[in-house]
């Protein structure tokens, strides 16, 4: 039996956390595969906790692991806590909120399972999938980050910043990842594009944005940092 570990990094999430748990714990995968949920908290300052370590003795049967930051480090570092404390084959990443749908992680699996994938990313900018129409400046934003971290990878993505991300474990854990906060996406993409042998994919996925008042957290100073990771690991690749 083959394992998809699934990390959801947590920080200040108690009005949907326990909504994407339900969504997960409803999922069907392939078979011969099982599922692991891995969640890590960032120190939230909210009801976050409580309301995990309640949902986790009313559903003992879904094994989930929860472990607890001390302090505030970032989503970079929840995904290292996370990724250190998986046992599964495959690794994917969830979001806490709703933008996400977990019934797509067989679209995310069938490139691997078929042998043709290593690593794929899910793309909200390709495909038929729905997708809420929210900020034409983020859009702009996400498609100049994709391109800037294209010129250095020398891939051909259509959304590095997404967050559904599956790799297959043994590759992932050989990546010596240090970004803490919201620098994972244009660190882990850089890293993995310089090994070799490696088969990447891309495959449409839906997202149910949302806006800063339902609790989007990222901004422009995120899009800042995450050019000078770009420029900072695309660098390496070239030297």
């Amino acid at each position: 039996m083959r394992k998809l570990s699934i990390i959801i990094p947590v920080y200040n999430e108690a009005k949907t956390v326990h909504l994407i748990l339900d969504k997960i714990k409803k999922v069907t995968l392939p078979d011969g595969i099982s599922k692991e949920v891995v969640i890590v908290d960032d120190r939230s300052s909210d009801d976050t906790v409580d309301i995990i370590n309640n949902y986790i003795s009313k559903n003992p049967e879904m094994g989930i692991l929860f472990f607890l930051h001390s302090t505030n480090k970032g989503k970079g570092a929840a995904l290292h806590t996370g990724i250190a404390n998986t046992s599964g084959d495959y690794i994917v990443i969830q979001d806490a909120d709703l933008e996400y749908d977990p019934n797509e992680y067989n679209l995310l699996l069938r490139p691997v399972l078929d042998g043709h994938a290593d690593v794929v990313y899910g793309s909200r900018f390709m495909g038929g999938n729905p997708h809420r129409v929210l900020f034409f400046w983020h859009t702009i934003g996400n498609r100049f980050l994709t391109f800037l971290s294209n010129m250095f990878t020398n891939l051909n993505l259509t959304d590095m910043e997404t967050c559904y991300k599956l790799f297959d474990a043994r590759i992932l854990k050989t990546l010596v990842l240090k970004e803490k906060r919201f620098g994972f996406e244009p660190e882990v993409t850089a890293k993995i594009s310089r090994l070799k042998k490696i088969r990447i994919y891309e495959v449409g996925i839906s997202y149910y944005g949302r806006t800063y008042d339902e609790g989007k957290k990222i901004g422009w100073k995120d899009g800042i940092y995450a050019i000078y990771c770009i420029l900072k690991y695309g660098m390496l690749r070239l030297k």
